[in-house]
C-alpha cells in the first residue's frame, strides 16, 4: 500500500507508520516549506475524505530515510508521545561512517546541549574508508547520532553539518543514515508492532560502488 508514493508500513485505526523518503522535512522549518512528508500525508487523506488529521510523533532529518510513526489525531499522538517519553520504542538505524572504529561495539555518552545522551553501536561490517554500524539511540536528542559519531571522530558519510565534506576522502550526496527498525508495544490495542524497512535504493547503490 502506499500513500501518495510515500510506502506505508503500517496502518490501524490509530497509527500510519511510513517509510519515509530522503530529501524532505518531517514538517516546515521556520521558512515554512510547504512540501513536507506530514503536509504529503494528509493532503491525501483529506482528498480521501478522511476526517482525521495526522500528527508525527518523532522526527527525521530531512536528508534521513526510513520509519516514521504518525498518529491518527491528537489523543493518539499524546499516548504515543508517552511512550517515547518512558523510553519504551526502540529505534534502530543502519549508518555508515567514516573510518574504522577501534571497537566492534559500543557505547558513546557525551552530553548534547547539557543534557544526558547515549548512544549504542555494533559494527556489521568494515569497508575500504567507512564502516556500517546498527545504531540504536537510547536516548533522542537532535541529531543525537550524527553529533556522537563526530565526537568520536568517525562522522557519518555524507556528514557536511556537523563536519567538513574536505576533510575526508568519502563523498556521499546525502547523509548515509537509515532508520530501520522500530518495536514498541501499541499504547491502545497492547500488541507488539515490529517492523523492518529495507535499506533505499540510494544507499543501497552506494554499498555496490564502494564495495
Amino acid at each position: 500500500m502506499k500513500e501518495s508514493n510515500i510506502p506505508v508500513l503500517y496502518e490501524d485505526d490509530w497509527l500510519l507508520i511510513v517509510d519515509k523518503p530522503s530529501g524532505l522535512l518531517t514538517i516546515p522549518t521556520p521558512k515554512n516549506e510547504s512540501r513536507t512528508l506530514t503536509s504529503i500525508l494528509n493532503a491525501d487523506s483529506k482528498s480521501k475524505g478522511l476526517s482525521y488529521r495526522l500528527h508525527p510523533c518523532h522526527r527525521l532529518d530531512r536528508e534521513t530515510s526510513g520509519l516514521i510513526i504518525y498518529a491518527k489525531g491528537k489523543s493518539a499522538q499524546k499516548k504515543m508521545m508517552e511512550l517515547f517519553k518512558q523510553k519504551k520504542i526502540k529505534k534502530t538505524y543502519i549508518a555508515f561512517v567514516q573510518g574504522k572504529l577501534p571497537l566492534d561495539r559500543g557505547d558513546i555518552g557525551y552530553p548534547i546541549d547539557g543534557r544526558d545522551a547515549l548512544t549504542e553501536y555494533r559494527v556489521l561490517e568494515i569497508r575500504k574508508n567507512f564502516s556500517i554500524l546498527k545504531i540504536t539511540p537510547l536516548t533522542g536528542r537532535t541529531n543525537q547520532i550524527r553529533i556522537h559519531f563526530k565526537d568520536i571522530g568517525h562522522p557519518l558519510v555524507g556528514e557536511a553539518k556537523f563536519a567538513f565534506r574536505r576533510d575526508y576522502l568519502l563523498k556521499a550526496k546525502r547523509i548515509c543514515l537509515h532508520a530501520k527498525e522500530l518495536q514498541f508495544i501499541h499504547p491502545i490495542t497492547n500488541k507488539n508492532i515490529s517492523l523492518d524497512s529495507e535499506l533505499p535504493r540510494d544507499l543501497l547503490k552506494f554499498l555496490e560502488d564502494h564495495s
